[in-house]
């Protein structure tokens, strides 16, 4: 579904990424996992085109995208959930998930797209009319998820989805996750809660200064020693 051939990308003249290459295959849950300027996000902003690659090719559904505007990589299926949510904190629980749902064909499937994560996150049916700068941590990040699926999304990327979420909460966001891709959603999650992510994850890539050291099946990344050590402490 998802290919990335030596990726290469700067901010001014600092390189970020370098020769990154992984690919995804529909309906996995692949994870990215690795320390604090890892490249992680910059990964996922790559691929969403709000930062362009100096070099490689990205493909989704064999197509190249690494020079698409991201609202045309949006259209065909690709959407990020942001770090921090970034939601509109004065406008609505409804209006933030209306926005969505910004590209022709998820506006048509709108109704539809509402109902859906409703049925998903039954508080945000509640808090409807409640403004999103009023919710708790937890319920703005499943507005942020829900907000993202109202895309449509074929290619669903999480960027830290359970930051500075309560312990319950964090649980919630996995299975979450879970549950969109036993929806036929395929995942790209960015995460630091590393036991959790891998847990779900049927393959997993590690970034190391900006570049892919290690990788391989979720259970075996968290079975690798370098991995237990570096990452869950033991």
């Amino acid at each position: 579904m998802l290919k990335l051939n030596g990726i290469n990308t700067h901010y001014g003249d600092v390189q970020a990424l370098r020769e990154v290459s992984f690919t995804i295959q529909q309906g996995e849950v692949v994870s990215i996992i690795g320390s604090n300027g890892a490249g992680k996000s910059t990964t996922l902003n790559t691929v969403s085109g709000i930062l362009r690659a100096s070099s490689g090719t990205i493909e989704f559904l064999g197509r190249r995208i690494e020079n698409r505007h991201p609202h045309e990589i949006v259209a065909q299926g690709v959407v990020q959930i942001p770090e921090g949510r970034l939601l509109f904190p004065y406008m609505s629980v409804l209006e933030n998930l209306e926005l969505g749902a910004f590209n022709e064909k998820a506006r048509m499937a709108r109704g539809e797209s509402i109902r859906t994560v409703f049925s998903l996150f039954p508080i945000l049916q509640e808090r409807s009319s409640q403004l999103a700068g009023t919710l708790s941590g937890g319920e703005q990040q499943m507005v942020a998820v829900a907000r993202g699926l109202m895309a449509i999304p074929k290619l669903l990327m999480l960027d830290e989805p359970s930051l500075g979420l309560a312990p319950l909460m964090v649980r919630q966001v996995f299975e979450t996750v879970k549950k969109i891709n036993a929806q036929g959603i395929t995942v790209l999650l960015v995460e630091q809660n590393v036991f959790h992510t891998l847990s779900v994850s049927a393959r997993g890539y590690v970034l190391e200064n900006g570049s892919v050291v290690l990788e391989g099946g979720g259970q075996e990344l968290l079975n690798n020693p370098q991995v237990r050590e570096a990452y869950l402490g033991i």
